[in-house]
């Protein structure tokens, strides 16, 4: 049964647990699960995830970290997740589309429709069947993340207070605008809360996609 679902949020929303306990749920419950993550997931979005998280590259114009996130996604899409669903599988992918919306179009400033354009293009007109927000202040989670492995620290996360601030109250628009496709869930509950609240809107997706079938 083949299902897409993105993971969004702030810096230390806690995606990352999230992501591992629903395809745990998945698997157990006998279903095909994809995992993947943006930037990444092929050999390709690697390397341009390595040049667009580098703290180093500070000159980088907001025009080209748009672009080359969309160059990623478009190879990711692709490559791993069209092929994934058309074998039947649910897939799982933190972070997507909404991404570039809320860092690039919120937090810089830049204009949303050249970029939903871009976005339409770079994924085929591919959007989720579900997006879980997990939602979470934004000073919180940058503690949360700074607590954690050094490497994990990048030039997004870098990036002014106020940038971040933007950046959620982008979700909070994308999320309102869409209410039907989005789950905002309190990252600051405990893990098992949060996840029980996940299972239960994708069980009931997964009941629904397959009434239909």
């Amino acid at each position: 049964m083949s299902l897409f679902i993105t993971f969004e949020g702030p810096e230390g929303s806690g995606k990352t647990t999230q992501i591992r306990l629903l395809a745990e749920l998945l698997d157990a419950e006998g279903l095909a699960v994809t995992t993947t993550r943006e930037p990444g997931g092929t050999r390709i979005g690697n390397a341009v995830r390595a040049l667009l998280l580098d703290p180093a590259h500070t000159e980088m114009s907001p025009r080209s970290e748009s672009l080359l996130f969309q160059a990623a996604r478009a190879q990711l899409v692709d490559e791993v997740i069209r092929p994934a669903l058309a074998a039947g599988n649910v897939v799982l992918c933190d972070r997507y589309a909404d991404s570039t919306l809320a860092y690039q179009g919120y937090g810089h400033g830049q204009e949303l429709a050249p970029l939903r354009q871009l976005g339409a293009y770079a994924t085929g007109g591919l959007l989720p069947d579900l997006t879980v927000y997990l939602d979470i202040d934004v000073q919180a989670g940058l503690e949360r993340k700074r607590a954690g492995a050094a490497e994990e620290w990048n030039r997004m996360e870098n990036k002014a207070l106020a940038f971040h601030e933007r950046v959620r109250e982008g979700y909070h628009r994308l999320a309102a605008d869409e209410p039907a496709r989005w789950l905002v869930v309190d990252a600051v509950q405990p893990v098992a809360a949060i996840h029980a609240a996940v299972a239960a809107r994708v069980g009931a997706l997964l009941r629904a996609t397959a009434g239909k079938q």
